[in-house]
């Protein structure tokens, strides 16, 4: 049974769609460069930094962390929203727990097969809506939605969200990720319309 987190909204705006935003059924595929390729058998996904002990995980290990399923809103900058999303996989809190997190680390940057990279606060990857996924509507998430394994940040713009994630780097200090340096805001809360900084 899903867990509906949909509401979440409530803490950021009156209005479940968020300003700006247009709703659509679709789920348009966007990226920096393209579908990488991935092999299941030599995959890995990595935990490291301000961390108690480094990890990592084979996709089958991944697969086999307890995990849950939500369904979540998805918004992308790019103006449109996907409500009612399926989401099967692994919270944040959940592998940070697993990691031990030093008292010392504010800041997570995420990074992709790809080279992508995006951060976010600490605090705000410390929700339980926060997810590695691997999941999409009860099937193995596309390739080109970010399979094996994408981020989902519901309530941030999904930028925040990296597709195709190898790894979570636990920092002590403050750092941007891929299009936060090329100009796009580091905080892109929705309900603002944080698009650009």
């Amino acid at each position: 049974m899903a867990r509906d987190v949909t509401g979440l909204y409530r803490e950021f705006g009156e209005e479940r769609l968020p300003p700006g935003q247009r709703e659509t059924s679709r789920f348009p595929v966007l990226s920096k460069s393209g579908t990488p390729s991935w092999n299941p058998d030599s995959w890995a996904f990595e935990v490291w930094g301000a961390v108690d002990e480094d990890l990592t995980f084979s996709y089958d290990e991944f697969k086999d962390l307890p995990a849950e399923t939500q369904t979540q809103d998805f918004h992308c900058v790019t103006g449109w929203s996907k409500f009612d999303c399926e989401f099967t996989g692994v919270t944040f809190p959940a592998l940070a727990e697993m990691a031990g997190v030093d008292d010392e680390a504010v800041h997570v940057m995420f990074h992709a097969l790809d080279g992508y990279t995006t951060n976010l606060p600490l605090e705000d990857c410390m929700r339980e809506e926060v997810m590695f996924v691997y999941e999409y509507g009860g099937e193995p998430l596309p390739d080109d939605h970010g399979g094996p394994l994408r981020v989902v940040t519901p309530h941030k713009y999904a930028y925040k969200g990296a597709k195709w994630v190898s790894g979570v780097e636990f920092l002590t200090e403050p750092e941007r990720g891929y299009w936060e340096k090329r100009g796009y805001s580091n905080t892109a809360d929705p309900w603002n319309e944080e698009r650009y900084s």
